[in-house]
């Protein structure tokens, strides 16, 4: 049976609620050293969901576990099928206006860098440098049995060859490019095996119920202490991997604002909570700034790893 990951949180503390004055955001950046930590909030605009917020996906669709995905070939390949599906659409996803925006808002030397959450690759089609992912990204798989890092590009040229005919109509993309498919839609697709050892193969992201690599984590920690602020966009801060980088800065005594209009599980670290699109905020931030904010960027290939 597919156990439901824990993934909510209920508010257990009377915090005050969001505003929406943009002018603490404002004088943030203004001040500099500001550093961004994004979640799928910020991407809803270019028609990738959110979990949580209103019609998030966790009301229609469980996410993958590492356990099951490791332990179980039926799940792997019903995985596969789904995401194969998925990328047709999550890879065809543009940058929004709040990508812009913090793209712009680094351009200019406001931020110190930038933690993402999201595995769509969208703030660096966007413009954005150095943006340390997270939870990996959707566009590179690697073999759990050699270690082997490809392009998803390529395993979406074999799995096409290897399903001819795949065309199922999905239900609707998820914010880990999973597509809703019912086992029936799955059918008998086929799974290809690593190219060079024949082993399993993962998109090179954290499932849920997998940690976070340490060296990613020290890298977010240190990332944390060398900011003079932080900026959450667009995330509930639900699951820890996020939350403890609020916490840290918190406990730092470094200032902590959240761009994301449903309460979060951080709001109390938070000097306040704006509650407004990301993506019109965040533009008007920029234009109270002076910046520009540009167009978009060519499409977004993940980096080699390392």
């Amino acid at each position: 049976m597919r156990m439901r990951p824990t993934l909510s949180w209920t508010p257990t503390e009377d915090v005050p609620p969001g505003t929406t004055d943009l002018e603490p955001v404002i004088d943030l950046l203004r001040t500099g050293g500001v550093l961004a930590l994004s979640g799928a909030g910020i991407s809803t605009e270019s028609g990738i969901p959110d979990y949580r917020g209103e019609g998030g996906s966790l009301s229609r669709h469980t996410p993958m576990t590492y356990q099951e995905f490791t332990g179980d070939a039926q799940a792997r390949r019903r995985y596969w099928a789904r995401s194969h599906l998925g990328w047709r659409t999550f890879g065809r996803a543009r940058p929004n206006a709040g990508h812009r925006a913090v793209a712009a808002f680094g351009r200019h030397g406001l931020l110190s860098g930038a933690i993402t959450q999201n595995v769509d690759g969208l703030h660096q089609a966007a413009g954005s440098q150095d943006v340390l992912e997270l939870h990996g990204t959707l566009a590179r798989v690697v073999c759990l049995s050699c270690g082997a890092f490809s392009p998803r590009r390529e395993l979406a040229r074999r799995l096409e060859e290897a399903n001819p005919g795949f065309e199922p109509v999905a239900a609707g993309i998820n914010p880990d490019g999973d597509a809703d498919l019912t086992d029936a839609q799955v059918g008998g697709f086929r799974v290809v095996p690593c190219a060079l050892c024949g082993g399993i193969l993962k998109p090179d992201v954290v499932f849920f119920g997998e940690a976070v690599p340490p060296q990613r984590v020290e890298h977010c920690r240190e990332l944390v202490d060398s900011a003079a602020s932080l900026l959450v966009l667009g995330s509930s801060l639900t699951v820890m991997s996020g939350l403890r980088f609020v916490r840290q800065a918190a406990r730092a005594k470094k200032p902590v604002l959240i761009v994301n209009r449903d309460r979060t599980r951080g709001d109390h670290h938070a000097l306040t909570r704006v509650s407004l699109p990301l993506g019109a905020a965040l533009t008007t931030v920029a234009e109270r700034l002076g910046l520009r904010v540009d167009g978009e960027a060519p499409p977004y290939a993940a980096p080699p790893p390392g």
